[in-house]
């Protein structure tokens, strides 16, 4: 049971690329963003609200605000932006390296020891980036500033993932997600507004489709499975985004038609084992790393 949780994570969390390119047909990345956030913010709220859960963030409103800022409208914020012109295949190559940019951020910032398998780990899964993103630029033309978006969302969403770390919050999980989610549509609607140039919004099915999944799938359905999945362990759960890769180039493949070749196997297989390299670490290396992984990982603390 717990390996099809883990399995179904995996398909929702790598579908929201492809499920962002189906909708960025219809609106421009920004817009389309802030539709999400908004729909997935009010919909949390409302369920808290049916079901008599607490719904204000009382004192921690400051630093959700933040976590809105960091994990929500810039991480996402930056990668949509670069899915206008990056395949999805590769974005969700890129996705899967979290857990090594919240290693680097916590040896530099926070002084935390970084072993020598790390490393090796490391630089592995970055040779395997660097193949990705060549075979991806000559493949489809993708540019240098697309796939510089995807590198800032990421340490946007590491860096989040720091913070929240240290900060202790004590509320439940789905209030921290519900405020992220509204702090990041707040953020991001003024910006929206006047970088769609004046492009309105097609109100047709690939609209609406990409949206309900986003905010249904992605946002909610997702971020569920991954709180009862982080229940048996942070570590252990981490270890499933490791095929967020080879998931998301072949839902990219089936779906939006996306070529997959050798090299696109190559860059996964190296990415994959840079990461299973990684995971042989020491307790303590263990212990800094307990919080890395997705952006929606943020209330494994108040659901254990």
């Amino acid at each position: 049971m717990e390996s099809l949780e883990a399995v179904a994570f995996v398909v929702l969390w790598s579908s929201a690329a492809v499920a962002a390119k189906i909708g960025l047909r219809s609106a421009p990345p920004l817009t389309l963003l802030t539709a999400r956030f908004a729909g997935a913010g009010l919909l949390l709220l409302a369920g808290l609200a049916i079901f008599r859960r607490p719904l204000w963030p009382g004192r921690w409103w400051k630093a959700l605000a933040l976590l809105g800022f960091l994990n929500t409208a810039l991480y996402l914020g930056a990668s949509f932006v670069a899915l206008t012109v990056v395949p999805a295949g590769l974005f969700n190559l890129f996705v899967a390296t979290n857990p090594f940019l919240v290693l680097i951020f916590s040896r530099f910032w926070l002084k935390t020891p970084v072993t020598r398998t790390q490393w090796t780990g490391f630089f592995v899964a970055s040779a395997g980036l660097l193949a990705g993103s060549w075979s991806g630029a000559v493949k489809t033309q993708a540019p240098l500033w697309g796939i510089g978006l995807i590198v800032l969302g990421m340490a946007a969403m590491a860096a989040g993932s720091l913070y929240f770390q240290h900060l202790h919050i004590s509320l439940p999980g789905v209030v921290v997600n519900a405020w992220q989610l509204l702090f990041g549509a707040a953020f991001l609607g003024p910006v929206a507004i006047l970088a769609s140039g004046g492009h309105l919004v097609d109100w047709n099915l690939a609209w609406w489709g990409s949206l309900a999944w986003l905010v249904g799938a992605v946002s909610i359905g997702a971020m569920l499975l991954w709180f009862h999945l982080l229940q048996r362990g942070a570590a252990k759960a981490s270890m499933w985004l490791l095929l967020t890769p080879i998931i998301g180039y072949g839902l990219a493949a089936a779906i939006l038609h996306e070529p997959f070749t050798v090299a696109d196997g190559a860059a996964s297989a190296l990415v994959i084992a840079g990461l299973a390299v990684s995971e042989h670490r020491t307790p303590l290396a263990a212990a800094g790393r307990s919080h890395s992984g997705s952006p929606h990982q943020q209330g494994k603390r108040e659901k254990s």
